[in-house]
């Protein structure tokens, strides 16, 4: 089950990325999370600070899935390019997660198997 909650912080150009936000973390999310977990997305907008240079932007998306938070944040010059940023770090984040956990069931097979081998 999925869930996206969203937080603009009293901007409403924010509320219009809902819908491209919505797009661009759909198929991160399903290619790292199995069809029965629970998942839930808070996404975060907010402009930073208006500089001489310009306005600054911050993404922040926190997702828990099956209780491990994995959290990722983008500063860019546009809201734009910090959803951007913060999926590629999401998909990094989530990538680095399964990784491991192929890992740990990797060793813990070879331990297994190992262990057998010895027994026999």
């Amino acid at each position: 089950m999925l869930q996206i909650n969203y937080k603009y912080n009293d901007l409403e150009e924010a509320k219009a990325l809902t819908p491209v936000m919505d797009g661009k973390l759909q198929p991160v999310l399903q290619k790292y999370v199995d069809d029965g977990a629970s998942v839930l997305c808070e996404v975060e907008f907010e402009k930073v600070a208006n500089h001489q240079s310009g306005n600054i932007y911050r993404a922040e998306i926190n997702t828990t899935i099956d209780g491990t938070l994995h959290r990722a944040e983008a500063v860019e010059v546009s809201f734009e390019k910090a959803i951007d940023e913060v999926r590629n770090e999401l998909d990094k984040e989530l990538r680095r997660a399964k990784g491991k956990q192929q890992s740990i069931l990797k060793r813990a097979g070879r331990k297994l198997k190992e262990t057998i081998l010895r027994s026999s």
